[in-house]
């Protein structure tokens, strides 16, 4: 049987797909293992890696911005459903596509001031740990806002597109 052949957009697509799941997994294992050798050395040997507590807690930001990134990418967030289940499925449609809309435009300004926020840190010129600036661990921050941004935007161009263009394939209508 032979492989569907994929065309160079949906390799990328792929190859991405793959980065993101791998780095999401390589941080949360090596969260998991800085954890337990914390926990390990402080009880067994009375002392810990000076460092570890402030990695662990920028991993944990790191993975909770991945995994929003990746929630985004397949529009699988967390969304309150409460109205928009009983409306008619055309009018659902919409205010989904709205919705999708606003998410992205809301990431933007989020992403927008992150970046001026992480300039900040630049300009204070603090360190986490281990003589790592303190910006260089919150860069993912913006990058990641303005990721879940722009897979919004094209999720609601998407619906946007299927909403005006059903309209064009209706019998009857003219184009």
């Amino acid at each position: 049987m032979m492989k569907p052949v994929l065309r160079p957009a949906e390799k990328i697509r792929r190859i991405l797909r793959r980065a993101e799941d791998t780095v999401l997994i390589v941080l949360l294992l090596g969260m998991i293992g800085l954890s337990v050798a914390q926990i390990l050395l402080r009880n067994i040997w009375g002392s810990g890696i000076l460092w570890a507590d402030v990695l662990i807690r920028i991993m944990v930001l790191w993975i909770g911005l991945l995994g929003a990134m990746i929630a985004g990418r397949d529009d699988r967030h967390i969304r309150i459903d409460v109205l928009t289940r009983w409306l008619p499925p055309k009018i659902r449609s919409t205010v989904n596509a709205l919705m999708k809309f606003l998410t992205s435009l809301i990431c933007g300004i989020v992403a927008w001031h992150s970046i001026r926020f992480v300039r900040m840190e630049y300009v204070s010129g603090g360190t986490a740990f281990a003589g790592i600036p303190v910006w260089l661990c919150e860069l993912l921050i913006p990058f990641a806002f303005t990721v879940i941004s722009f897979r919004y935007f094209m999720l609601s161009c998407a619906d946007f597109g299927k909403l005006f263009g059903a309209a064009k394939e209706k019998p009857g209508i003219i184009s």
